[in-house]
């Protein structure tokens, strides 16, 4: 299975774009904020999800991990396939895609197209709980930046995840703070739901 090319843009379509590899031509569906990255003649560097099926082997690229993993996810969703996985991350980054689960807004995933406000409010509905864990991957790296400032456990861990959605590490400390003050004692999850809600006002 491959997992990741590295080559050059040899062209771009619509929706994929065909990576070079020592001579060999990779069809790779991508969706368009990959895509806007990527420039006929220049190398690139695209994490692979293979799929295999009766008729054909498809490959679907991005340009960062965690993108990759908000495909898989999306496809865990009744009725969500490859081809509206990609146009809700053509349509959404996977930062505004987090939010939009954590905080259930159905009309921002339905902006994708193919998808309709059922199919947008199952979205939301079922990866509303996976969210937190998805936005939590990776913010290990962004603790440093408020590690000064930050206190331990689950409230350190929001502020990380916070900060790694784009806020300052300022906005994101005070949101959590306003957040266990209400909520005390609750898990990472609601915390950070609720602290997303609190800035979303």
């Amino acid at each position: 299975m491959i997992g990741k090319l590295a080559g050059t843009v040899d062209s771009l379509g619509e929706d994929h774009a065909i990576i070079d590899v020592h001579g060999v031509g990779y069809l790779v569906y991508c969706p368009s904020s990959t895509l806007s990255r990527l420039t006929v003649g220049v190398p690139a560097s695209l994490m692979v999800e293979t799929r295999v099926s009766e008729d054909a082997i498809r490959l679907y690229g991005f340009a960062a991990a965690e993108e990759r993993e908000w495909f898989r996810l999306l496809q865990t969703v009744q009725n969500v396939g490859a081809r509206v996985a990609l146009n809700v991350l053509s349509a959404l980054s996977s930062r505004e895609l987090a939010r939009a689960a954590a905080l259930g807004d159905k009309a921002a995933v339905g902006r994708a197209q193919g998808v309709g406000p059922k199919l947008a409010t199952r979205i939301v509905t079922e990866l509303k709980d996976k969210a937190p864990s998805m936005m939590m991957r990776g913010a290990a790296d962004e603790k440093m930046v408020v590690a000064i400032t930050a206190p331990v456990g689950p409230e350190a861990d929001v502020i990380a995840a916070l900060v790694k959605l784009g806020y300052t590490p300022g906005q994101a400390a005070e949101a959590v703070a306003r957040s266990a003050k209400e909520f005390a004692g609750a898990p990472t999850e609601v915390l950070l739901r609720e602290s997303l809600r609190g800035m979303a006002r």
